[in-house]
C-alpha cells in the first residue's frame, strides 16, 4: 500500500517498524491458537474449534441455533461464523484463525495509511499492534478482531464519506451491536443528516433480509435479556468480596460464561441495567450541549461511548477489550485528539485482561487472591479510563477553554461544485480547497471561511 509523497514522486511505504512489530507479534499469536506453544490457562481456541464450529454447521442448514441459549449475537454474526467455509482446503479453526489474520493486517494497513496523512499520527496503528499481543491469542480466538475492522473502516472513513461511515456502523451492529455507537459524535447537520440515515437503512435492510431468509434471526434478544452477574464484570466484585463473608451464592455455566447465582445477584444485575441507562442519559445531554466539533470527536464520543457501556455491563468479557483497543487506535489517528490517556489505561487494562483471563482464570473462579488482584486493577483501570474520555470529552467539546486554539476543522461532507462524480474522482486535497475557498480551486481560503467550516451549533 503506498501513496504519493508530498515532495516528490517517490511512493511512501507504510513503515517497516510497526510492519515488523506486527509480523512478529502476530506469528506469536498464531503459534498460540494452533498449539505449537503452549499459553498458561484454559485453551481459549475451544469456543472456534466446539462452539463456533457447532454453530456453523446448524447455519449451514439455513436457520440460527434456535435451541442454543449460547447463541447471543444479532443476525449478521452468521456471516462471521460462516465464513471460514470460504476455505473450503482447510478445517473450520484453521479456516478462522486465517481470517481473523486478514482481518487485523487490514485493520493496521488502514491505521498506518492513515497515519500518514496530514494531520494524522502512527500512534493510532502502535496502539493496534500492542493492543492485540497483549490480550494474547483470546484476539485471534474470537471474531471481534472482523467486527472491529468494520468500526475502524467506518471511523476513518467518516471525515468525507459520513453514507459509507453510517452504512459501516450499521453493519457492525448487525455483527454485534456496540458499533451502533460510532455515530455518537458526528458533527450536526448533514453529517449527522447523511450518515444516520445510511445506518437506519442499511441496518433496517439487513434486519428485514435475515428475518425473512433465516428462521429466529432475533432470538438472542430473549437470551440476552436473561443473562445474570459475569464473574468478570464490575458488578461481580461485590460477590467476589461477599464469598469471603459467608455469601451463600455459587459460580456457574449460565448463558454461555461462567455467573454468579445466588442471593441479590438480580439485584445487582438490575443495578447494572439502571447504570448502563444512566450512563446512555449523560452521553444523551453532551450530544445536546456539545458546541465544538473536531476532526477527531467522532472517534472520542465513540470510545467513550463503548467505555460507558463497557465498564456499567453485567458481562465484561475478555475480547471487549478488543473493542477499546479499535476504538483507542482509531482516536489516537488523529493529532487532535486527547484520548491519550484513557488509550493507554484502556491498554494497561488490557494487560491484565489477559493475566485474569486466561492466564489465572480458574483463581478468579475459586476467588483467591492471584485471581481477584489483577481482576480488580484491570476493572479500575476501565473505571478510570472511562472517567477520564468523560471529562475529557466534555472538556473539549461542550466547554472550550479561556485562550485554548481553534478546534480542527469538524468532521462534515464536503461535496465538491461538480456534484458526486467530481467528488468521488478528485484527489482529497483538491476538494477540500475548492469548498473551503472562497474563490474557488486554488484560491486559499480565507480565516472567516476557514472558521465557518467548524460546527459550532
Amino acid at each position: 500500500m503506498t501513496r504519493a509523497s508530498g515532495t516528490g514522486d517517490a511512493p511512501a511505504r507504510l513503515p517497516a517498524l510497526p510492519v515488523a512489530v506486527w509480523a512478529l507479534t502476530r506469528t506469536l499469536l498464531l503459534l498460540c491458537v494452533f498449539r505449537v506453544l503452549t499459553f498458561p490457562g484454559p485453551d481459549v481456541t475451544s469456543d472456534v474449534s466446539v462452539i463456533y464450529r457447532g454453530w456453523y454447521e446448524v447455519l449451514r442448514t439455513g436457520t440460527f441455533p434456535l435451541d442454543d441459549i449460547t447463541w447471543q449475537y444479532p443476525p449478521a454474526a452468521a456471516l462471521a461464523v460462516l465464513s471460514p467455509g470460504l476455505l473450503p482446503f482447510l478445517d473450520y479453526p484453521a479456516a478462522f484463525f486465517v481470517l481473523v489474520l486478514l482481518a487485523d493486517a487490514l485493520v493496521t494497513g488502514l491505521l498506518l495509511y492513515a497515519g500518514r496523512r496530514p494531520g494524522k499520527r502512527q500512534a493510532g496503528a502502535w496502539v493496534w499492534i500492542a493492543g492485540l499481543a497483549l490480550l494474547g491469542p483470546t484476539s485471534y480466538a474470537r471474531y471481534d478482531v472482523m467486527v472491529a475492522g468494520v468500526a475502524v473502516a467506518a471511523l476513518l472513513a467518516g471525515a468525507r464519506r459520513p453514507r459509507l461511515m453510517g452504512a459501516l456502523a450499521a453493519l457492525g451492529a448487525m455483527l454485534k451491536v456496540w458499533p451502533a455507537l460510532l455515530l455518537a459524535g458526528t458533527a450536526r447537520g448533514r453529517t449527522t443528516r447523511s450518515s444516520w440515515t445510511a445506518f437506519v437503512c442499511t441496518a433496517a435492510g439487513l434486519a428485514l433480509l435475515f428475518a425473512a431468509s433465516m428462521p429466529g434471526a432475533f432470538a438472542f434478544l430473549t437470551f440476552q435479556r436473561d443473562r445474570g452477574t459475569e464473574v468478570e464484570s464490575l458488578g461481580a466484585t461485590v460477590f467476589h468480596v461477599a464469598r469471603h463473608f459467608g455469601w451463600e451464592g455459587e459460580v456457574l455455566l449460565n448463558y454461555g460464561s461462567l455467573e454468579f447465582l445466588g442471593p441479590y445477584v438480580p439485584l445487582v444485575s438490575t443495578l447494572a441495567m439502571v447504570l448502563t441507562a444512566l450512563a446512555f442519559g449523560w452521553l444523551l445531554v453532551w450530544r445536546l450541549r456539545a458546541r465544538v466539533f473536531t476532526a477527531s470527536t467522532v472517534c472520542d464520543a465513540a470510545f467513550t461511548a463503548v467505555l460507558l457501556f463497557t465498564v456499567t455491563s453485567r458481562v465484561i468479557s475478555p475480547q471487549y477489550m478488543l473493542w477499546l483497543v479499535a476504538l483507542a487506535a482509531a482516536c489516537l489517528v488523529f493529532r487532535g485528539s486527547r484520548m491519550d490517556r484513557a488509550a493507554y489505561l484502556v491498554l494497561a487494562a488490557t494487560l491484565f485482561t489477559c493475566l485474569e483471563f486466561p492466564v489465572w482464570f480458574a483463581h478468579v473462579v475459586a476467588g483467591d487472591a492471584l485471581g481477584l488482584v489483577p481482576l480488580f486493577v484491570r476493572n479500575a483501570l476501565l473505571v478510570a479510563a472511562t472517567v477520564v474520555a468523560c471529562r475529557t470529552l466534555w472538556r473539549h467539546t461542550v466547554r472550550t477553554p479561556a485562550g485554548a486554539p481553534g478546534p480542527l476543522p469538524a468532521q462534515r461532507h464536503l461535496p465538491s461544485p461538480g456534484g458526486p462524480a467530481a467528488d468521488a474522482a478528485g484527489p482529497p486535497g483538491t476538494r477540500a480547497s475548492t469548498a473551503d475557498g472562497a474563490g474557488g480551486a486554488g484560491t486559499p481560503p480565507t480565516p472567516s471561511s476557514r472558521q465557518s467550516s467548524t460546527s459550532r451549533t
